[in-house]
């Protein structure tokens, strides 16, 4: 047994009683409250009120579902490639502006799908500025006069989810790349592969695991996408589950169409997981070298500038050349009492939930660590399946038994003290926290853990030698330590919370708007004018996580 395992069984220790540990039950007693909401959906779903399977598969289910799987895979293989072929290209070759590059691919990520749609249907439009001057140019005078492509169309949907997603495929794919051998590649080229089959022989497969992840990532945040497909008229399952809830008024038809939801995530998750188990590479040299950066220069390296510049144009340039252009034009809107409203409501509610989701994050790892039980270990992994839910999903599983609990509750203390209180946890922001914290509380455990795993045991022992209790070594041990990658993990997740719109127009009280919901709520009126000053700030929140991101993965 080695001395960091001791330690590690050393802090383990049980904590006040043999029967009773307060640590290992806080931390089964918040995997349970991230954990209900999927239950939840999955209870309601089988036991509904109303039973609509039947109506569902033989109407509008296959619909959901067809025009589902067919965003899925599209997106997913624009992204695979944009996200690969850029990754390739800014790992392997040096051309002009590839340092730039490097980073600047990762700007899109800053950009809410949703937001990237309203700028593409503004500029592409029938009074937008492109054909606005082809028809100036040319001397048309009405749209019978040439043929322009449908902007609200799937494959407009399509290429807008994969220009705001394709980054989750480079930053893997990049990574995968750099870390690659110079070795394999020299022996490629000893036997007279070119460069085209040096990257299908030995590049791609060696990044396969890295690609599927990131494609999974990007699969699972298609399904999770409302504004978008909303904006551009697909109907998917999650609109399936706006309509049948808010506009059937049916909560177990809705919850029905999640559990499909739910189905879908797992076995994107599942299928992830496989192709990373089944996929391994080892370096089997004892000295590592990286693969040497090959010179492009002239056409070849102008080439693979315009492939770079691309994607990054189309997922960052676009959208917010057209967004701050708005927000410059219409000035005044900075002012409306209702944006400020939106402002402060973004910063209370995604402030808290960060504050709440990191605490709880931290919390629960360090009680994993410090119990010697298998329960709170189990239950570790199984809570980030929040991230994976869509948020339409959660808002279904956390609203409905929320709404319930929230009825008991006003009407037992009603009955004790004659006064009615109304709905303490659906009338207030209190469900929008707790579905924040729900969906990104994975960020935050990952970070917890990542950071902990780095802190020697040896500094836990020598302050619970000098009496320190275990909650005083978590604040002045682990903490201290560890502040960074908290602080980190609190902006992420703040971040998150500020992009989020479909668990949020669940879930949100009446009349309370964020700046997502504002701007959805002003671009679907068509008054992008208006919408633009809440995007950009938006805009510039995202921008943080990126550059902290980039920060990062140097």
């Amino acid at each position: 047994m080695t001395f960091a395992n001791s330690a590690d069984r050393a802090s383990a220790r049980p904590v006040r009683s043999r029967f009773f540990n307060p640590w290992s039950f806080g931390a089964v007693l918040i995997a349970a409250i991230v954990l209900t909401p999927i239950v939840a959906v999955l209870w309601i779903a089988a036991f509904p009120t109303d039973n609509i399977w039947p109506h569902l598969l033989s109407t509008t289910l296959p619909r959901y579902v067809s025009n589902t799987l067919v965003l899925m895979l599209s997106v997913g293989l624009l992204t695979a490639m944009v996200g690969t072929g850029a990754a390739w290209l800014v790992a392997r070759y040096d051309f002009v502006g590839r340092r730039w590059l490097e980073w600047l691919l990762l700007l899109p990520l800053a950009i809410p799908a949703y937001v990237g749609a309203y700028a593409l249907v503004d500029f592409l439009e029938y009074a937008g500025p492109v054909q606005t001057a082809l028809r100036e140019l040319i001397g048309w005078q009405t749209s019978r006069d040439y043929w322009f492509p449908q902007i609200r169309s799937t494959g407009a949907a399509i290429i807008v989810l994969a220009a705001a997603l394709y980054p989750y495929v480079y930053l893997l794919t990049r990574a995968a790349f750099r870390e690659q051998s110079g070795s394999a590649e020299e022996v490629a080229q000893s036997l007279g592969a070119g460069a085209l089959k040096r990257f299908w022989r030995v590049g791609l497969p060696m990044a396969r695991p890295a690609i599927a992840a990131g494609v999974a990532i990007v699969m699972m945040e298609t399904v999770n996408d409302f504004g978008t497909v909303d904006y551009f008229a697909v109907q998917t399952l999650t609109t399936g589950i706006f309509s049948v809830w808010l506009e059937s008024n049916n909560a177990g038809g809705a919850a029905q169409i999640a559990s499909v939801v739910l189905a879908l995530v797992i076995i994107l998750v599942t299928l992830e997981k496989v192709s990373r188990r089944k996929l391994r590479f080892f370096n089997l040299s004892t000295r590592f070298r990286p693969v040497a950066r090959a010179q492009l220069t002239g056409i070849h390296g102008f080439l693979a500038l315009a492939a770079c510049l691309v994607p990054f144009l189309m997922g960052f340039v676009l959208p917010t050349a057209v967004i701050l252009s708005h927000a410059l034009a219409n000035a005044e809107e900075w002012r409306n009492p209702a944006l400020i409203r939106a402002t402060l409501n973004t910063l209370t509610v995604g402030g808290l939930a960060a504050f709440f989701t990191v605490l709880a994050g931290l919390f629960l790892v360090y009680s994993v660590r410090l119990s010697g039980r298998s329960l709170p270990r189990l239950l570790l992994p199984v809570t980030t399946i929040g991230y994976a839910a869509p948020g339409a999903v959660l808002g279904v599983g956390i609203l409905i038994p929320l709404a319930l609990a929230d009825h008991a509750l006003a009407d037992t203390v009603e009955t004790l003290t004659g006064r009615d209180i109304g709905l303490v946890m659906t009338g207030s922001a209190f469900a929008l926290i707790l579905a924040y914290c729900v969906r990104f509380f994975a960020i935050a455990q990952g970070a917890a853990d990542a950071a902990m795993g780095r802190v020697s045991p040896n500094l836990a022992l020598a302050a619970r030698s000098l009496g320190r209790n275990n909650a005083q070594v978590l604040g002045a041990v682990y903490v201290p330590l560890i502040r960074a990658s908290v602080a980190s993990a609190l902006l992420l997740v703040f971040v998150d919370c500020v992009k989020e719109l479909p668990a949020t127009l669940l879930l949100r009280p009446f009349n309370y708007d964020t700046l997502a919901t504002r701007v959805h709520e002003q671009a679907s009126l068509e008054n992008l004018g208006d919408a633009s000053p809440a995007a950009l700030l938006v805009i510039l929140v995202g921008l943080c996580a990126v550059g902290l991101l980039a920060r990062a993965n140097k």
